[in-house]
């Protein structure tokens, strides 16, 4: 994936009206819990080799299993077939902070790195917010 030319407003605003107003509701929240950090579209293809649209929330170094390292988001925001996904690359204590503390935020189905839902009614976004700040805390 990269960084897309493309402005994050403008791609908020072409999403389709049953999910735009929880994207809204979101990227609102990520953002202001990450403020001071780049807010970017990512898009391309993604582990799987799905195509992709990501807002990317701040930026960490990360090294792959073959040693290279990639810059990457520490928090991203995606609109995927049947929900939405919340993706969050910090770790704490050696676990992903989403799969640390996922169950605590509602209604979410949890991934390793990942939060996914059918809409913003699902999840606390309060505790989101909080889970997102400590995201921006460990990788600074």
């Amino acid at each position: 994936m990269e960084k897309a030319t493309r402005d994050v407003d403008e791609y908020i605003a072409s999403l389709p009206d049953d999910v735009r107003a929880d994207i809204e509701v979101l990227d609102g929240a990520l953002a202001r819990a990450m403020d001071g950090h780049e807010r970017v579209l990512y898009e391309g293809r993604l582990w799987g080799g799905s195509r992709q649209e990501i807002i990317g929330y701040g930026t960490m170094e990360n090294t792959r299993s073959d040693g290279t390292t990639v810059t990457w988001f520490t928090v991203g925001l995606a609109v995927q077939k049947n929900h939405l996904s919340v993706y969050i690359n910090a770790v704490e204590d050696r676990l992903y902070l989403s799969e640390k503390y996922g169950a605590k935020l509602g209604t979410v189905k949890v991934g390793k790195s990942s939060l996914g839902f059918k809409s913003v009614d699902d999840i606390d976004v309060g505790a989101l917010v909080e889970l997102v700040e400590l995201a921006r805390e460990l990788t600074g």
